[in-house]
C-alpha cells in the first residue's frame, strides 16, 4: 500500500509539473469543476462578454463570457441567466456594448436590440428595429443602424437608417435616412459618421459615408469614399478610419482616413483591414481577404501618427497557424490583453485565443458559432 501510495504521489507531483510548465509556456487545462482556463487577474476589468453571431436561420445567437476575477469561462450565459426567454437570444448577433449598466446585444435577422443588466446578463428589455446592425452610444441616447427592409440581395432595396434611442426609457425618438445598408458608426467634433455599404445592392454598392449633425439629428453631407464600406472607428488623434471590402474579385479592400475637422478622405492606405482594434499610438488588425481566385490572412500592427504598417505578423510561435477564419479582435486597455476569435467553418463552435501584448498565448476556449463581437465590463459601472 505505502508503495503504491508514494508511486501515485509520484505520478501526480509529475503531472502538476507537467501541467504548470504546459501553462506557462501556451495555455491552461480546462478545469472540468469551474471551467477554468487561466490565472485569476486583479485588474480593473471584471470580465468580457463574447456574443456568438450563430449560423442565420438556426436562432443560436448566444453570448459567453470570461471572468477576469476567477479565470474562467462560461458558455451560453444568457440562456442560463434567462431560462424564462422564449426563443433564447434570437437569430444572428451582430453587436454588443456597455453602456452605464446595461449591456446591448444588436441581434440582427431577429429585428431587435436585447437589452440586459450589465452585470449578469438579466433581460431588462428589447428595442425593435428591423435589420439591425450596430449600436454607438452618446449622451444618454443609443444610435442604432438599421437596414430597414428585410434581409436579403435586392438591386431596389431601400436606403437605411439611423434610430435614435432613449437610454432611460428605451424609446425610439427619431430616425434619419442614411445611406444603402449602413454599418459601423463613429463619433466626433458631435457628428455620427456612418460607414454605408450598399451590401444587398450589389455590385452597385453604396460608397459614401454620412455625416449627421447630433445636434439637430439630421444628415448634413456625405463623403464619397469608395464601395461597400463597413468598419469606422476614431483613433486616438481623432482621425477615423474606414475600411472598404472591395467587391471580393477585381476591386481590392482598402482602408481610408478622414479627417472630421474638414470631412475629407485625407490618404487612401492600400491595406486590407477585416477588423481592427486601437491600443495606444497602434492598430492592431487582421485581414481575411477572400475572392473568388483566393483566402488571405494577415496579422499586422499600424503606428497611428505615421499610418504606416510597423509589423506583419503579431502573433508569435506560429498559432495564427490554428486560426482558421479570424473573425473579430479586440485589446483590453488595462493589461494590453489581445483577443482574436476564429470562426471555423462557420457552422459548428469556434475559438476564442487571448494573447498577451507581446504576442503569446496566455489561453484559448471554444466558444458558440461564430464569435466576433466583444464588450469589456468594467470593474466599476457608470450609472
Amino acid at each position: 500500500m505505502k508503495t503504491n501510495y508514494i508511486k501515485n504521489v509520484g505520478i501526480l507531483c509529475l503531472s502538476l509539473f507537467i501541467f504548470y510548465s504546459c501553462h506557462n509556456d501556451e495555455i491552461s487545462a480546462l478545469d472540468p469543476e469551474n471551467d477554468r482556463i487561466t490565472t485569476p487577474e486583479d485588474i480593473d476589468t471584471d470580465g468580457l462578454y463574447i456574443l456568438n453571431e450563430g449560423n442565420m436561420g438556426y436562432n443560436k445567437a448566444s453570448i459567453d463570457y470570461f471572468d477576469y476575477t476567477k479565470g474562467t469561462y462560461s458558455k451560453n450565459i444568457y440562456g442560463k441567466a434567462n431560462p424564462s426567454v422564449v426563443g433564447n437570444l434570437g437569430d444572428v448577433g451582430n453587436d454588443i456594448q456597455i453602456y452605464g449598466s446595461k449591456l446591448y446585444a444588436v441581434i440582427n435577422v431577429s429585428n431587435y436590440v436585447e437589452v440586459m443588466n450589465a452585470k449578469n446578463a438579466t433581460h431588462i428589455a428589447e428595442i425593435k428595429i428591423p435589420n439591425c446592425r450596430y449600436i454607438i452610444f452618446d449622451k444618454g441616447y443609443a444610435y442604432i443602424s438599421s437596414y430597414a427592409g428585410p434581409v436579403g440581395m435586392d438591386p431596389n432595396a431601400q436606403l437605411g437608417y439611423i434610430a435614435k434611442v432613449d437610454t432611460a426609457t428605451f424609446e425610439i425618438i427619431s430616425k434619419e435616412t442614411v445611406g444603402y445598408q449602413p454599418e459601423e458608426m463613429t463619433i466626433a467634433n458631435n457628428k455620427l459618421y456612418v460607414a454605408n455599404s450598399g451590401g444587398y445592392r450589389a455590385p452597385d454598392y453604396d460608397h459614401t459615408v454620412s455625416v449627421i449633425d447630433l445636434s439637430t439629428f439630421k444628415e448634413i453631407k456625405k463623403i464619397e469614399v469608395d464601395i461597400n464600406l463597413w468598419k469606422i472607428k476614431k483613433d486616438k488623434n481623432n482621425k477615423l478610419w474606414v475600411t472598404s471590402r472591395g467587391n471580393y474579385n477585381d476591386i481590392p479592400s482598402k482602408t481610408f482616413i478622414i479627417d472630421p475637422e474638414t470631412d475629407n478622405v485625407e490618404k487612401k492606405l492600400d491595406i486590407p483591414i477585416s477588423d481592427m482594434a486601437f491600443i495606444d499610438d497602434k492598430i492592431y488588425f487582421f485581414s481575411y481577404q477572400w475572392s473568388t481566385k483566393d483566402k488571405i490572412k494577415t496579422y499586422g500592427i499600424i503606428d497611428i501618427n505615421t499610418q504606416k504598417i510597423i509589423s506583419d505578423q503579431f502573433i508569435k510561435n506560429n498559432v495564427e497557424s490554428q486560426i482558421t477564419v479570424p473573425y473579430g479582435i479586440t485589446i483590453n486597455s488595462d493589461n494590453g490583453d489581445i483577443f482574436i476569435t476564429d470562426a471555423k467553418n462557420y457552422v459548428s463552435p469556434g475559438t476564442i485565443y487571448c494573447f498577451d501584448k507581446f504576442g503569446y498565448l496566455k489561453w484559448k476556449a471554444v466558444t458558440g458559432d461564430i464569435p466576433g463581437h466583444f464588450a469589456f465590463l468594467p470593474k466599476n459601472l457608470k450609472k
